[in-house]
């Protein structure tokens, strides 16, 4: 996870620190909180996927007295999240499935490296829980057969290849959503010789769902959150190729 804190103005009296947080690098431990309860809260919110980067960040600013209690101040900036239930957000899925993909949404899931437990929640989606069948979201064996790729795990160099080509063996228009801490930015694997550092390094990506790893809540958020995306496009691979090699 990433925080860090900056100065603000300063008084006699107290400093203004300002508290930033990305969600993004997050792996969900409380040991941030438990480190510092006065400003930091871990809560159940679960809806916090997004289609930008920055936007899962929040910061927030606070003031810290002579005595070094935090004063809470107000917040800066913060990812976008609603308090919904998993009902009402399958209700959206469906009803978005349908306008934009007739019946049903496909999709195609991708494990480029990660440790499993991403791969645990998704298949979650499919038990009789959540059963997101009723809302017609389905899983496919080939690329070819699918409208969105879910992808875990930080790109490993050994997996960089299949994930070009599966990207490129599904039909467009095609959504792709990068699940978990390592699919968005290398999570605890970061970028090394063994890792690429995330999906976006190596095709474009319309969501990212925090998370290490993210609840199936989180999952059909994210996937209400890809669609409404659809069918706009970012980069194309080759543009991506081309900036990694002007770098």
């Amino acid at each position: 996870m990433t925080v860090e804190s900056s100065e603000g103005r300063a008084t006699p009296d107290a400093v203004e620190k300002i508290l930033s947080i990305n969600y993004g690098d997050c792996i969900f431990c409380g040991e941030c909180e438990a480190a510092c309860p006065e400003a930091i809260h871990l809560t159940k919110s679960f809806q916090l996927a997004t289609t930008s980067k920055p936007d899962l960040t929040t910061q927030a600013r606070y003031i810290v007295g002579k005595d070094g209690v935090f004063a809470f101040a107000e917040v800066i900036s913060e990812s976008p999240s609603t308090e919904e239930t998993l009902e009402d957000i399958g209700a959206k899925v469906r009803d978005n499935v349908r306008r934009l993909f007739g019946r049903s949404l496909h999709i195609r899931e991708v494990d480029a490296g990660s440790c499993n437990g991403c791969e645990v929640e998704i298949t979650s989606l499919n038990n009789p829980l959540y059963d997101v069948e009723r809302f017609g979201v389905h899983f496919v064996a080939s690329p070819r057969h699918a409208d969105m790729l879910l992808i875990t795990g930080p790109v490993t160099r050994n997996m960089e290849i299949a994930l070009r080509q599966t990207y490129e063996a599904t039909p467009d228009p095609k959504l792709v959503v990068a699940v978990g801490a390592c699919a968005i930015g290398g999570g605890i694997f970061g970028r090394s010789y063994a890792s690429c550092g995330g999906v976006d390094t190596v095709i474009p990506v319309d969501a990212y769902i925090p998370g290490c790893p993210p609840r199936p809540e989180a999952l059909l958020h994210g996937i209400l959150v890809a669609i409404d995306r659809y069918p706009h496009r970012g980069p194309s691979v080759s543009d991506l190729s081309r900036n990694k090699e002007s770098r």
